[in-house]
């Protein structure tokens, strides 16, 4: 069918594609900017492409996510696309302009997009003197709107005394009026423009009404001497009173006010409320089902509801803080007293700024439940951000409100679903963030973590200031060697080392068993847990840094017991001792290995610090004849240090062989073969330097290295000791492996403050200033 739109017929097929709206209206000679992001309503725009048609329908229900036919009203509007923008990734925009009313029929098809057949209603004739009588007369009252309103411009007076028809007058009209959902869908469906403007007619009166009774109010309260927010809330009131009296039950001015009764009473600070008025002159000027005016709500609710002037009120009792960090976790005493610390230096200066920590450990070591319990203690409420695989910096900073789909980042976020402004926030895994094209979010934590501009962070969704200087920020990682520098320059850092034996049964018995009694409906007295079951859990079937997965193993173990008790019966005991143990979690994974690993020349135990803990790990080494000179293989996955290291260890064999006993033979050119375990695994790092020196020299001299041993050092061309790392985190590895003797650097004695003192007990630690003196412990008897 052919219609006309403006100056030029297009023709109108049969079947067209359906854009479904939620809460919009388009009329006929009106533009309309629609926000797309639906699949079908994209697949939709895009078979109509620019410049084509499309039948916009208005939803019966806004939030049906997926609307069939059946979810739609039966009358729309063919849309000619003016425009297309891309908005973001996932949306567009597009600029429609309605041309004709459509009465929807059957569908066609559902997939990729809904198409139906259409029939287009033209508007009856309207050369009836009733018609030409409603015309003028909705002229008439279209400008008394006009005069009565200052909002409005005086042009739009001769716009309307020139629209050239009494339907598209009454399109034009009824597009810029605020009218309930159920009268615009109305309006549209009627074909008779005399019909239209008689409906209209009211509607103008109405606006009439309020219009001069608002100019009184103003007229009146401008006599009085108040004050200008107390003048505009009596008004407001007034005008409430006047809308019910003539039945103006309009849901826009309802939304506007009780918006702006939230803002008043939200407290927001200078900047946030001018811009939340602004925002809310804005709303109110838009029509009840313009395309912004969710918009314009969504980010509103946003800054109400953060907590500007919300905070609690800290816990200063040092002596109930304790008591509940006792309580929650054993051990991990530098993090208590760092808790300790900070809520004594708020006792005596209230506005001191709180410090930025960082919690670094293997997994499983209670740095997050440890943020979780700081809060407890301290009174204040608890905030978390997982950062972990983190790419997008608008995921910490938010989207710009032009997008669509736009929010606050995670910051925000959290603080508005935490209800305080001073919580305690835990940044959880912040060493494993990333960054591509879409930006660094590393970067966009500086401002956030710098206690120096943080009281003015600005999130692009929200645009405004706010203070974050009151959170106290915990961050959580595994290893600092993927944190940026400048990142990790504004955080201090705590080390939470791995736990020993004695604390791994301390904490099964005070935390892990009770709990997973109760997870599993049992009491202590239908599972009675010995002692020598839980020691022999934690030493052949967990060698961890944390306890994750000892309590998956006793979480095992009560799985067992409840299957004997809910088989026997609820008055059934089972005790849980060391066959237990054995019969229910199967041969144990870790068993006492170093001494039959180094039954035979060759191989010698390094440790290592990784970043789930402390480790040993086994150095071999091997001499063939042949070839020219001796050459050096490596094998293991060993980067680019430990392959130097390795250098470095032959090359003091060979310049110390008199001393060393070898002889022409041993030296005879060949190839030296070096491998680290567990192949599959990268390895790198200077410490095990005198671990390579020790097997090089036990291969050559075919003399076993002491299975009970294990060391860690770098070394120098000279054959000196040098100071490594994470020295406490190996000692702790090699006391769950069973070593009796750890051989370590001189110059790490001072490391040993933070070995607990029942470790170091059980151990023999040797501190050696060069590579004879291992040598002297590991294969020979020591000096």
């Amino acid at each position: 069918m052919l219609i006309q739109l403006g100056e030029e017929q297009i023709e109108v097929p049969e079947v067209l594609p359906v854009l479904p709206v939620r809460d919009v209206v388009v009329y006929p000679g009106v533009t309309v900017p629609l926000a797309i992001g639906r699949p079908k309503s994209l697949a939709a725009l895009e078979e109509a492409g620019p410049n084509g048609l499309l039948l916009v329908v208005t939803q019966r229900d806004p939030s049906t996510e997926e609307p069939e036919l059946e979810d739609l009203y039966p009358v729309g509007t063919v849309v000619r696309v003016v425009r297309i923008i891309d908005a973001r990734h996932d949306g567009k925009q597009a600029l429609v302009v309605g041309a004709a009313r459509a009465q929807l029929g059957e569908r066609v098809a559902s997939e990729p997009a809904l198409r139906v057949r259409a029939t287009v209603l033209l508007d009856s004739s309207s050369d009836d003197g009733k018609t030409q009588e409603a015309w003028r007369r909705v002229v008439v009252l279209a400008q008394q709107v006009i005069d009565a309103r200052d909002d409005l411009p005086e042009e739009w007076k001769a716009f309307i005394a020139g629209i050239p028809s009494p339907g598209l007058l009454a399109d034009l009209v009824a597009s810029n009026l605020p009218l309930p959902p159920e009268e615009r869908i109305r309006l549209l469906g009627d074909s008779d423009p005399g019909r239209r403007l008689v409906r209209i007619e009211s509607y103008l009166e109405r606006e009439i009404t309020i219009a001069r009774t608002q100019q009184e109010l103003r007229k009146k309260s401008e006599a009085e001497d108040l004050d200008p927010r107390r003048r505009e809330r009596m008004l407001r009131g007034r005008m409430r009173e006047i809308q019910a009296e003539i039945g103006e039950g309009d849901a826009g001015f309802r939304e506007v006010d009780e918006l702006r009764d939230q803002v008043e009473a939200a407290n927001l600070p200078d900047e946030a409320l001018a811009m939340a008025e602004h925002e809310l002159k804005r709303l109110s000027a838009l029509p009840q089902h313009a395309p912004d005016r969710h918009l314009i709500r969504t980010y509103l609710e946003w800054v109400i509801e953060l907590p500007w002037s919300v905070e609690t009120e800290d816990k200063l009792d040092l002596a109930d803080a304790r008591a509940v960090l006792d309580g929650d976790h054993h051990g991990l005493q530098k993090v208590k007293d760092r808790i300790l610390e900070f809520l004594a230096v708020r006792k005596l200066a209230p506005d001191a700024k709180a410090p930025i920590l960082c919690f670094v450990g293997p997994p499983g070591v209670g740095k997050t439940s440890r943020g979780r319990s700081s809060a407890r203690a301290m009174g204040r409420k608890f905030a978390r951000a997982s950062l972990g695989g983190v790419r997008d910096e608008a995921e910490i900073r938010g989207h710009r409100r032009t997008y669509v789909g736009a929010m606050p980042g995670r910051i925000l976020q959290s603080l508005k679903r935490a209800g305080s402004r001073n919580p305690i926030f835990l940044l959880d895994e912040i060493d494993k963030l990333g960054a591509d094209f879409r930006g660094d979010p590393s970067s966009a934590l500086l401002e956030v973590l710098d206690p120096e501009q943080n009281d003015s962070f600005s999130d692009h969704y929200i645009e405004l200031s706010f203070d974050l200087s009151k959170v106290l920020f915990i961050a959580t990682a595994n290893t600092l060697s993927t944190v940026p520098p400048a990142l990790l320059d504004r955080m201090e850092v705590i080390e939470l080392p791995g736990y020993t034996e004695r604390d791994k049964l301390a904490i099964a018995r005070q935390f892990l068993v009770p709990k997973q009694l109760e997870a599993h409906g049992l009491s202590a007295s239908q599972a009675e847990v010995g002692d020598d079951a839980l020691e022999r859990v934690v030493s052949e079937y967990t060698r961890e840094a944390g306890v994750r997965n000892l309590e998956r193993f006793i979480a095992t173990l009560m799985r067992k017991v409840a299957t004997r008790i809910a088989g026997r019966g609820p008055d059934a005991k089972v005790e849980v001792n060391a066959e237990f143990v054995a019969d229910a979690l199967g041969a144990p994974p870790h068993l006492p290995e170093t001494a039959e690993r180094t039954e035979v020349s060759g191989v010698a135990v390094g440790l290592a610090a990784t970043a789930h803990g402390g480790d040993i790990l086994f150095v071999e080494a091997a001499s063939h004849e042949g070839g020219k000179g001796i050459r050096l293989r490596l094998t293991g996955q060993l980067g680019d240090v430990m392959r130097e290291s390795a250098e470095a260890a032959l090359s003091w064999v060979r310049a110390n062989a008199e001393s060393l006993g070898l002889d022409e033979d041993a030296l005879a050119p060949g190839e030296i073969h070096v491998h680290v375990p567990a192949g599959a695994v990268p390895k790198d790092g200077p410490s095990a330097g005198v671990t390579m020196v020790t097997a090089i020299v036990s291969a050559l001299t075919n003399r076993r290295v002491r299975g009970n041993v294990a060391m860690t050092g770098e070394i120098s061309l000279r054959g000196l000791v040098l100071p490594v790392g994470g020295i406490k985190d190996k000692i702790l590895a090699a006391a769950r492996a069973g070593i009796d003797t750890v051989v370590m650097p001189r110059r790490n004695e001072k490391d040993l403050v933070d070995v607990p003192a029942d470790v170091l007990d059980a151990l023999d630690i040797r501190l050696v200033d060069n590579i004879e003196e291992v040598l002297g412990v590991a294969i020979g008897t020591a000096a």
